[in-house]
């Protein structure tokens, strides 16, 4: 066994210190980011890519959503709390990281996980079912909590020293803060950030998809921005909140979406989706309005296009009221 590890990076603080930690060790390390489009919070990886620079490491970054959305439909150990196939999740990438140990030369695999951190994933009956169903007991070493673990192949043939590996447990981060003040670690992500699937406001908007039009990438990755409301059983209304999320819109825009617009003030971009007559058209460019600083006015002109034609008309709307809007917000 040789003293290369894969280690699992999210760019969060548990998965640096592990890395860092093998770094002390002389462990030569290739950190890996699988990125989920539809899961992760804000702009995707850059944290992990932002954390691998600081300590100087390789990092590969393998987007695998198109993968993961098949495993995420039905996961074989469920569901937490809201919507977060942990389980699942982590069986998933460790296994695409054994694939890649290989591929690279690599005898281990590293983690950041914790004992007890996490309610579903990181209990000890579940480490272990991860470990097996992934295929990587004996491979997988997981040092800040190592010490209250089974001792893993690396560790008993002495490549790794098992008394430098620690023992934290628990949801309470004060063993990590200090160990990221001992080894000069001063940048790192707020621990609440994390995995969307986790978030309840989230999760109404997956259970919501998954009612009506089933689950897709492009789907998913919607719910991530705007305002959704439900105005069909396969319709639907997003309404961008700034001009970040305009833009994230109109990236996911396709063929036969309907898009609005504000013709002589600025606003947000509002996009309908799915089957629609006018009569549904019309109700969309009245939300749209509403979710303007010109609500109170009688008339307003809301250009109307479908995505992928040049041709545009005009509609003067008056705008819908709160009550109309609550009514099908999801």
């Amino acid at each position: 066994m040789n003293r290369k590890a894969i280690v699992l990076f999210s760019g969060g603080l548990d998965s640096i210190l592990a890395a860092r930690l093998m770094m002390e060790l002389g462990v030569e390390i290739h950190c890996v980011t699988y990125f989920i489009e539809f899961a992760m919070c804000g702009g995707g990886p850059s944290a992990a890519v932002k954390a691998a620079n600081m300590l100087g490491v390789s990092l590969k970054v393998v987007d695998i959503t198109a993968e993961y959305l098949e495993m995420f439909k039905k996961p074989k150990h469920g569901y937490g709390a809201n919507i977060n196939p942990c389980i699942d999740c982590k069986i998933f990438m460790l296994k695409k990281a054994k694939e890649y140990m290989h591929e690279v030369g690599a005898s281990f695999l590293v983690t950041g996980e914790v004992l007890g951190e996490r309610p579903m994933s990181q209990r000890k009956d579940a480490l272990n079912i991860i470990e097996k169903c992934a295929g990587v007991r004996g491979i997988l070493l997981r040092p800040l909590c190592a010490k209250l673990l089974t001792p893993t192949i690396p560790e008993a043939e002495g490549v790794i020293d098992r008394e430098k590996l620690l023992d934290i447990r628990g949801r309470s981060r004060k063993p990590q803060f200090a160990l990221a003040e001992k080894f000069g670690i001063k940048e790192y992500p707020n621990p609440s950030g994390g995995c969307l699937l986790t978030d309840p406001g989230f999760t109404k908007r997956v259970r919501d998809l998954m009612a009506h039009e089933g689950l897709s990438v492009r789907g998913l990755a919607l719910l991530k921005m705007g305002r959704h409301f439900r105005l069909g059983e396969t319709t639907k209304l997003i309404i961008g909140r700034d001009s970040e999320e305009n833009d994230g819109l109109t990236r996911l825009l396709k063929k036969g979406d309907i898009c609005f617009r504000l013709r002589d003030h600025e606003g947000p971009l509002a996009v309908l989706i799915g089957p629609c007559d006018d009569e549904l058209i019309k109700l969309a460019a009245a939300m749209a309005a509403h979710h303007t600083k010109h609500r109170g006015t009688d008339a307003l002109n809301m250009l109307c296009w479908s995505y992928g034609q040049s041709a545009m008309s005009v509609l003067v709307v008056k705008a819908s009221s709160a009550d109309e809007i609550a009514k099908v917000r999801i």
